[in-house]
């Protein structure tokens, strides 16, 4: 679904990672000399992050709820950079509902010599969608609908796997 409505900024919660898993890319060096992209264009090397809870509701941040409960099997958090395209794949559970939030994964977006982004992916057609404070705190319905998205099953799955996708539509002009 592409569009040119900017993803509208949210909050990272309180439960951004206070530590990272040892699976996870710690190489923060750009590898290519970043090219600026014509206005419109996907942008390569953003450093992309994911985070979310568990099938438990818990985060993998110290004071997140559940944490005693928090399965050690599943990272909770990814880095990786955009490929040189734009595009960005990325494997995780379909999120819980926890008291107060619907399903949501959240996501930063740092593209070179860009400012942070910071939104949550939210999934079509939950009823907790509507009472969302935080998904209902973005102004304007097609802004809120941009970071709804279908998780549909994948197709050939043995396993029932979903698949979604989102495109981070950015609001700056990179420079050059």
């Amino acid at each position: 679904m592409a569009h040119d409505l900017a993803t509208p900024r949210q909050t990272e919660g309180p439960f951004y990672p206070d530590h990272l898993p040892l699976d996870t890319d710690n190489d923060l060096l750009v590898l290519n000399k970043w090219l600026t992209p014509p206005t419109g264009e996907p942008i390569r090397n953003a450093q992309v992050e994911i985070w979310q809870v568990d099938n438990s509701g818990a985060y993998i941040h110290s004071r997140s709820g559940n944490t005693a409960r928090r399965d050690p099997t599943f990272q909770g958090f990814g880095r990786f950079l955009t490929g040189s395209s734009g595009e960005y794949l990325c494997r995780t559970i379909k999120p819980v509902a926890y008291p107060g939030r619907t399903r949501h994964i959240h996501m930063a977006v740092l593209p070179p010599g860009g400012p942070r982004l910071v939104t949550q992916v939210y999934v079509a057609g939950e009823p907790g969608n509507e009472r969302d404070m935080v998904l209902r705190g973005i102004r304007g319905a097609k802004a809120r609908a941009s970071v709804i998205v279908p998780f549909s099953p994948l197709p050939g799955s043995k396993i029932g796997e979903l698949t979604a996708k989102f495109d981070v539509v950015l609001g700056f002009t990179p420079p050059g």
